[in-house]
This record gives structure tokens, sequence and C-alpha cells, in this order.
């Protein structure tokens, strides 16, 4: 492995190691979020486990059974469940209901707007609740297969079973629909709004230049892509499903068409989860076999976070600044890395 600096000064890969903080979590780990510096690791059942900096865990009850989906503004956590609720939890440990599901059907997605808004999933119907408006529903062909709101404007992407529907909740304009076969099951615009991707439930990717819904096909992976991360300024797309991070290139007007994907960080093992720096070239990745390693996203340098022999790495996640690291395991072993 080459060594690299992630951020002034030479950093071991022996010393990096020794510098994790290691966390028990005691509970099955399904995703890893930041709420300022408070690291806070979503449990695949009821609670979630927030880690403070002086090293105290604090387990916060949010549902009565499933914990489902889980997005961040950076300020709340907003989580939906199997008990048909969608509730938010903050820094201090507070949970606040938000909605309930009338039918009390399981809510299989959400997520979060930087103005306040939120936006989640039952069956067929999507949902957006703004700040101050009231909440409007709209409904898809087939189940909802992944919810995201648009940088710019409140505009929702809902993907479905033959494509994506765009939603203008505040406009009596119909809804813009991008069709692609097959079962579309997660959904990311890019941070400039220029392009829109999707994970499909077959190993690829599918996405769209929005100034005129042109097609680029994602493809080659040996199993499904479930994490996804842009890079800092959008200029790439960091995706798991491969034994090495493929990296698909979005600097140009085309975005990867035509181009090919970088690979870095190679391992005998799957690459389950994958974060951006929010500020500089690098990313971290975890392994079907518990490793998290960081690579330098211009040369493929590498550190090595944690080592193997562990469940697969479920989440990773930085905080704002970059200055904190924190990954989990399937099984609840954790760790948080100050950099």
């Amino acid at each position: 492995m080459k060594e690299f600096d992630p951020g002034q000064n030479a950093v071991s890969i022996v010393s990096v190691t020794d510098r994790v903080r290691p966390l028990a979590i005691g509970m099955p780990v399904t995703s890893v979020h930041f709420l300022g510096d408070i690291a806070a690791f979503i449990g695949a059942e009821e609670s979630v486990a927030l880690a403070t900096s002086d090293g105290e865990i604090l387990l916060a009850p949010v549902h009565r059974g499933g914990i489902l989906c889980a997005a961040t503004d950076g300020a709340r956590i907003v989580m939906g469940g199997d008990d048909g609720k969608v509730v938010a939890l903050d820094k201090k440990g507070e949970v606040t209901l938000l909605a309930t599901d009338a039918k009390r059907r399981w809510i299989d997605n959400v997520a979060v707007h930087p103005d306040g808004a939120i936006a989640w999933s039952a069956g067929k119907t999507a949902y957006v609740r703004g700040g101050k408006s009231e909440e409007k529903s709209f409904d898809v062909p087939s189940t909802v297969g992944g919810l995201a709101f648009a940088p710019k404007g409140l505009r929702l992407a809902i993907a479905h079973y033959n494509g994506v529907t765009l939603w203008f909740p505040n406009m009596a304009a119909n809804a813009e629909v991008l069709e692609w076969a097959g079962s579309h099951l997660g959904v990311i615009f890019s941070p400039d709004n220029k392009f829109l991707v999707t994970a499909m439930h077959e190993p690829a990717l599918h996405g769209w230049r929005l100034a005129d819904t042109r097609h680029m096909r994602m493809t080659g992976y040996p199993g499904r892509v479930r994490s996804l991360s842009w890079s800092v300024g959008g200029k790439g797309l960091a995706t798991s499903g491969a034994d090495s991070v493929i990296i698909w290139p979005f600097g140009s007007k085309d975005g990867p068409m035509g181009k090919e994907p970088a690979m870095l960080a190679p391992l005998r093992a799957r690459v389950s989860a994958v974060a951006c720096h929010p500020k500089q070239d690098i990313l971290a990745a975890g392994y079907s076999d518990g490793t998290v390693l960081m690579a330098r996203l211009t040369d493929g340098a590498e550190i090595l976070v944690r080592k193997n022999g562990g469940a697969q790495v479920a989440g990773l996640a930085w905080n704002a600044k970059g200055t904190q690291l924190a990954f989990a395991a399937e099984d609840g072993e954790a760790g948080l890395l100050a950099l």
C-alpha cells in the first residue's frame, strides 16, 4: 500500500489504525451518520447509538420495531420504520414524531431537503412536507424504490419500477417521467443538479443528463450497487458493488458517457460502503470482510483504517468538517477516527 497524508502531516498505516477508537455498539448496525461531531449508528431494530466525544454511548429509542431507512441534513436524522412512523433524532438524543401512516404501512424511504422539507414513502405513495407547507402526496406506478431531493428548488425524484418520476410538490405542472426498464432501488442527484443516477436491482447504475434526458448506462459490476457517494465538487461518483471502488467521472457536460471509470483500493473482498471526504479528494471504503481503507482519488494511495477479519462494513460517514471518520460493521463493532 502507498501511504498518503490526509491532512498536513504524513501518517503511517500503523499509527492510523492505532488511532481508531473502538466502539462496542451492542446491536446490529445498518448505517452511520453524523450530527455535528456526534457519530450516530443506526440500529436494525428500535434504537440509534450516539457516540459522544468523551467516549459515552447514548442509546436513543426511535421506533417500535425495525428501522428501515434514514437520511440526515447534519442537524437531525429522519428515519422510517415498520411501525408506520417517521421520526427525527437530534444530537441531544431527543426524538420528534413527524408523521404516522394512516394505514400503518412500512415507511420504506426518507429524504431530507436542506431547507427543512422532508419526504417519505409507503407503498406506491410518496409524501412531502415543507418547513411551513402542508403535507402533499404523489402516487407512482409501483412501490417506491428510493427518494432524493434536488439540490436546488423543491423537486423530488421518486425511483420505481421502469424509471424515475420527477415531481415539483409546489407546482401544478405534470410530473416528468424518466423511463428505463427495470427496478430502480435508489436515486441520487449530482451536486450541480445536472445529472440523476439510480441504483438498479441488477448489478448496474442508470443515469440521465437532466438537460436533455440523455441516458447513461453504467454496467460491469459483479454485484448490486448499494452505496453511492459524490466526491468533493461532484467530479466523481464513488460506488460499491465490486472488489474495487468504482468511480464514474462527472466532471464534464457528458458525465461518464464514453468514458471508463476509475478503480481504486482493490481487495479480495467486495466493497460494501463508500463515503467521500467533504473537502478533499479522499474517500473511505468498507468491505465485506470488515476492512476499512482510505484512498486518495488523485493517485490511489491508501491507508488502512481497520483490518479485516470481521463482519461486513455496514456504514461509513465523515463529519461535515472532514476531521472525523466513523464506521460500523453489521455486527455492531464500530470505530471512530479523528484526523
